[in-house]
């Protein structure tokens, strides 16, 4: 995460970055071309065929435990991986994203399934596919990555829980009288009161499952480790005839093909339904895929290209959707394993999403042997690495607004609605910035003087001191509405000091129009007092700003710096001047 926001605000470098506009095919080149350009031959096709081989490995397991947590049989996470993977690295802006289904995504479709069934579902994908088209091609891509640090630390470890949760029935092998609750709090009561009906066959197969994954990790991290640790329960469960249910024992297995493309039922009044799911499928798509492809940029050192990345993520969602899968976005632990595994470009995406099928058409009766205990076990390894640890305990320690942002994000998230999360989430950081660039704002004397000087501001020329008759202030920060009532009300106290108010503006990168209408009300305040008002340093576009807000002759004039504003004051004053004959 640390390399996401160094990625996301990292600026860019030198005058034809800030000068020169990428065209629409450049915005929207997928990077396949890009990396076929470049030139593409056998030896970056054998590190994109080894890294998505490695990539297919670590997706299977996981694709059909999210399409089982997400409320829907387990192909489904399968085809969403295949079709929807294939196209986010076919038509991808990023050269590294693996797409398919993401766990950040499991509460929301198993609440949709819950309300409107499968059909709604898919429907609600497809639509949330024509929105992340519209996002894409109305260039709105960069917006979406201005989600403050504290709502994304929070939302991800929010989902963490909440998936977790989910999955203690499977991981104990409980049976609940009838459904199990969505809410939380209604969730742990239940599980609570079915805590005597533990399966110990399920619970030593999903402790054998999160072991054999943990020492993997730590004692050979090169091996596929949720692979095997699959394979090895389902081993140890047919061998030892275990009584813990499995995917045949509940699903009957996976069918060894893709299904036909076909259409959903639409309906007006069927989209209206699914509506809200299918906007909270779009955010949350958009800003997980646009996440994992920043991660894959601090690694590299590459760059996406964020508009043409939404543009993929549409078009695979809706081609997800027709193949009966479910919602398709890049995923952040899949993508950087393809980059740990040596990737060169999308081709790797694509033998990922190749080697998904082959497999599903071969060893598809294999899959009937699997326990869902072990593939809850995946999870509950998933969600422990979803859940931030450090950042958290960092944010909390950071600042009360950090914190405050961060728990309320999380506590939302789990008790609430992961919508209303990110939104208030969102509100409260914008609030907090707002505020700390308020505070930024200063308004400062004339920094000759003593008291001023010692601040240890930078200080004007010993010839612009003050005065008798000329007093000036220098604004520095961002003058807007957020900081408009404190400069102000300063602005009211000064304007009417002396016959003369230089106002520097030379250290305002930033006017809106509220500040511009806060000058307005000093310049006629200072007018009615008999004031000259000059205002100095102001960057042409600020002047522009303030001139079309009626900040212009005769309350105000302009000079390029102080120096030329206490120029103007001495030639008017020796006009004023009468002069003396001997």
């Amino acid at each position: 995460m640390d390399q996401a926001r160094q990625a996301v605000h990292q600026p860019a470098h030198g005058p034809a970055h800030q000068l020169v506009k990428p065209t629409f095919s450049e915005l929207f080149t997928p990077k396949l071309v890009t990396v076929w350009r470049e030139g593409y031959h056998l030896p970056q096709f054998k590190a994109d065929f080894m890294s998505g081989l490695t990539v297919a490995i670590v997706a299977l397991p996981l694709s059909m435990a999210i399409a089982i947590a997400s409320g829907v049989t387990p192909e489904r996470g399968l085809y969403t991986s295949i079709v929807g993977g294939f196209i986010i690295s076919a038509l991808g802006g990023s050269r590294f994203q693996i797409g398919g289904p993401a766990g950040a995504f499991i509460v929301l479709v198993a609440a949709t399934v819950a309300r409107v069934g499968v059909d709604g579902l898919l429907l609600a994908t497809m639509m949330a596919g024509v929105f992340l088209l519209a996002i894409g091609y109305l260039r709105l891509g960069t917006y979406i990555k201005f989600i403050p640090y504290p709502v994304t630390v929070g939302f991800t470890a929010g989902i963490a829980v909440i998936i977790f949760s989910g999955q203690i029935v499977e991981l104990f092998g409980m049976t609940l009288p009838g459904r199990e609750p969505g809410p939380f709090v209604p969730k742990l009561i239940a599980l609570g009161e079915a805590a005597g009906t533990i399966n110990p066959a399920a619970t030593l197969v999903a402790v054998l499952t999160i072991a054999t994954i943990v020492f993997l990790k730590r004692w050979r991290p090169k091996w596929p480790s949720m692979l095997i640790a699959i394979g090895l329960a389902s081993l140890v469960v047919a061998l030892f005839a275990l009584p813990a249910e499995t995917i045949g024992t509940r699903y009957g297995g996976i069918p060894r093909s893709l299904q036909w493309p076909a259409l959903p039922p639409v309906s007006f009044g069927r989209m209206l339904d699914v509506l809200p799911d299918a906007v909270a499928f779009a955010l949350l798509g958009a800003i997980e895929s646009l996440l994992s492809a920043v991660v894959a940029d601090g690694m590299t050192g590459r760059r996406h290209r964020s508009n043409c990345e939404l543009v993929a993520q549409g078009f695979a969602n809706i081609a997800s959707a027709l193949f009966g899968g479910i919602c398709a976005t890049g995923t952040i632990a899949r993508t950087a394993t393809n980059v740990r595994a040596g990737a060169h470009g999308p081709v790797s995406g694509i033998v990922h999403s190749a080697i998904l099928l082959v497999l599903m058409l071969v060893a598809a009766p294999l899959a009937s042997y699997i326990p869902l205990a072990a593939l809850a076990g995946v999870l509950a390894v998933v969600c422990w690495n979803m859940f931030e640890k450090q950042a958290f305990a960092t944010l909390l320690r950071a600042s009360r607004g950090d914190a405050l942002v961060l728990l309320a994000t999380f506590l939302i998230v789990v008790f609430r609605d992961l919508t209303e999360g990110i939104v208030v989430g969102f509100a409260l950081g914008s609030i907090l910035f707002i505020d700390r660039m308020a505070k930024s704002v200063a308004v400062e004397a004339d920094l000759a003087q003593d008291d001023v000087a010692d601040s240890g501001a930078r200080a004007y020329d010993s010839s612009e001191a003050s005065d008798a008759d000329t007093i000036v202030y220098r604004i520095s920060g961002a003058f807007f509405f957020g900081a408009a009532s404190t400069v102000g009300s300063v602005l009211d106290r000064i304007a009417d000091q002396r016959r003369n108010f230089i106002l520097d503006c030379s250290a305002v990168p930033l006017f809106d129009s509220t500040a511009a209408n806060v000058i307005e009300s000093a310049a006629r305040k200072a007018r009615r007092a008999g004031v000259r008002f000059i205002i100095s340093g102001a960057s042409p576009r600020i002047r522009r700003m303030l001139i079309n807000h009626g900040v212009k002759r005769p309350l105000v004039t302009y000079a390029a710096s102080i120096r030329d504003a206490r120029a103007q004051l001495a030639g008017k004053q020796e006009a004023e001047q009468p002069s003396v004959t001997g």
